[in-house]
């Protein structure tokens, strides 16, 4: 009997255990299993031709992000958690009306783990956000978060974080203004400024300094297009940013949101 007990113990303990995707829309958090989502009508095997995480095609049972959404409106706005408190933001706008873009959240099947994202660490799974034709949303490498373990819809980070914002006084199409929507699409998610934000992986751009006080207007747009251009090391973590993602339009309005607001530091 107690064989029996402990090989039953065993294959317990062996057996893949299924995730759950926590997404709260303002309504309250709802469950839902790896088992659910995968036996949805609308599950599909999906082709990523270039996935941002594993640098190669990669295919997937995945289901539509949107269709997870219902009644979340395009002026919301998404924040991804991961399993280690990792938080991606993204505007609902690219979920659900993402221009030709699609988003899709991929599902690891129990007992068939994901490949490594590298040599010591996990893979992609339990979650993870994949997208079709990224480019005709623009959507950069910050919007493929992995190891999603929650979805929730909170008020835009211009509202969470105002020491983020740039000065009021600002025309309406100051390259500043926009400069500040381009940070919050690409930078928001690894880096917080004036000590606000969720993100835990990047330094604060703007203390105890702003990258524009130490670095020439051509290197730090060099770092942003390819950090490993400028210095190289191999735990460096930060992607690049090519011109299919970033606009030089866009990245020349990025710095001088960065700029504006070495004027504008929180006191520390």
């Amino acid at each position: 009997m107690r064989l029996l007990l402990a090989t039953l113990l065993l294959v317990i303990a062996g057996a893949p255990r299924a995730a759950t995707l926590t997404i709260d829309t303002g309504a309250g958090p709802r469950a839902l299993t790896t088992e659910q989502l995968l036996s949805r009508a609308d599950v599909r095997e999906v082709r990523v031709p270039d996935d941002v995480s594993y640098h190669r095609e990669t295919r997937y049972l995945a289901v539509p992000l949107k269709a997870l959404l219902p009644g979340v409106a395009t002026d919301a706005h998404l924040q991804f958690v991961a399993l280690d408190g990792f938080a991606a933001e993204i505007p609902a706008e690219a979920v659900v009306d993402g221009h030709g873009a699609e988003a899709w959240l991929a599902v690891e099947p129990p007992g068939k783990p994901w490949p490594a994202l590298g040599a010591g660490k996990a893979g992609a799974g339990p979650f993870y956000l994949v997208w079709t034709n990224p480019a005709a949303g623009h959507i950069g490498p910050e919007q493929w978060p992995y190891q999603v373990a929650t979805i929730r819809v909170l008020a835009d980070p211009a509202s969470r974080f105002p020491a983020m914002r740039p000065a009021d006084g600002l025309a309406k199409d100051a390259p500043e203004r926009h400069g500040f929507t381009v940070f919050q699409r690409n930078c928001i998610t690894c880096h917080t400024l004036n000590g606000q934000g969720d993100a835990k992986l990047g330094p604060d751009l703007n203390l105890p300094h702003n990258p524009t006080e130490y670095l020439r207007a051509d290197m730090l747009r060099a770092l942003i297009r390819n950090p490993q251009d400028l210095r190289r090391w191999p735990q460096s973590k930060m992607p690049g940013f090519d011109r299919a993602v970033l606009s030089d339009a866009d990245l020349d309005d990025l710095v001088a949101y960065l700029r504006h607001m070495s004027t504008r530091k929180a006191p520390h």
